[in-house]
């Protein structure tokens, strides 16, 4: 018998959807990441790694060289950490405006 699916979450903790988007190679890293004081969700600062994020949330991250942001649109949650490929569907970039 086929077991039915297991509905996404609704929302999730801002460092396990950090780990689960590969924003970090550990989930201790991306809590590092929320609690910095960078990341933004909707424009509010987070400071603490269990800060909510929705499906359709606008978040605003350090780039890795640290010298700029990266704008992002949270498309999706996930229960687990997958492959790279499956991980970049969870979000999408949104474009620079001058």
């Amino acid at each position: 018998m086929k077991q039915a699916p297991t509905p996404q979450p609704q929302a999730q903790r801002v460092d396990v959807w950090l780990f689960h988007a590969r924003f970090g190679r550990s989930r201790s890293a991306c809590a590092q990441i929320a609690t910095s004081g960078h990341v933004r969700i909707n424009r509010q600062r987070v400071t603490k790694a269990h800060a909510l994020v929705r499906t359709g949330d606008v978040l605003t991250l350090p780039a890795p060289d640290r010298r700029a942001v990266i704008v992002i649109r949270v498309t999706g949650q996930a229960e687990r950490r997958q492959a790279a490929p499956l991980a970049q569907l969870l979000y999408e970039i949104v474009p620079e405006t001058a």
